[in-house]
């Protein structure tokens, strides 16, 4: 697999209110619409030729400014959609127990984990279409998608996933035994309070 970008989406209506989204289709906030074009300008020049997305607004939205500055199309991919989280989609972040519950209705860590690594491995592999280069790919989608790709690509688990549309470069290991690197392309701007609780 090549080099690839990821971006969280622009702070939605639910990190603002700071309730857990999941499935919901929350959209992006004024706040979040700017967000989505300060890591357009940073991704400009980074060699993008495909940008994959989560269906649901709140990344669509994103992937879709991004897309229009770099002038490239954005396909979805259900896979991507975040952790559907049942009975407590819509309560306070702060009031879950445990990242790792088993919500009523909804899916467990395992459960996603494996849905949305089945979503992203085909699109890793698919590489740039039609030219090569270098980090071609820019996957748009969420938290929950982050903390996917980072256990599955041998980084650990991270209980507080990405903030709000801060572009994330992951770049293969040097040696089979070893993990990819992750790092930010750059710190766009200070995240606001609501997005302190990933969600």
């Amino acid at each position: 697999m090549q080099p690839f970008f990821f971006l969280r989406h622009g702070q939605s209506t639910a990190n603002r209110d700071r309730v857990i989204a999941g499935s919901t289709d929350a959209a992006l906030t004024e706040l979040g619409e700017a967000q989505a074009r300060e890591a357009a300008i940073a991704l400009a020049g980074s060699g993008i030729r495909r940008i994959v997305a989560s269906p649901q607004r709140r990344a669509l939205r994103t992937a879709e400014i991004v897309a229009g500055t770099l002038g490239l199309p954005v396909a979805t991919d259900p896979g991507l959609v975040e952790r559907h989280w049942g009975a407590w989609e819509g309560r306070l972040v702060a009031d879950r127990p445990d990242y790792f519950m088993v919500p009523e209705g909804g899916e467990s860590w395992e459960a996603f984990r494996d849905r949305a690594w089945a979503a992203c491995r085909p699109i890793l592999a698919a590489g740039p279409a039609p030219l090569a280069g270098p980090a071609p790919l820019l996957i748009v989608a969420h938290a929950g998608i982050m903390r996917v790709l980072r256990d599955r690509l041998g980084l650990g688990f991270e209980a507080k996933g990405v903030g709000n549309a801060l572009p994330m470069r992951f770049t293969p290991p040097d040696a089979p035994d070893l993990p990819w690197r992750v790092e930010p392309v750059t710190k766009l701007q200070p995240e606001p309070a609501s997005t302190r609780a990933i969600v």
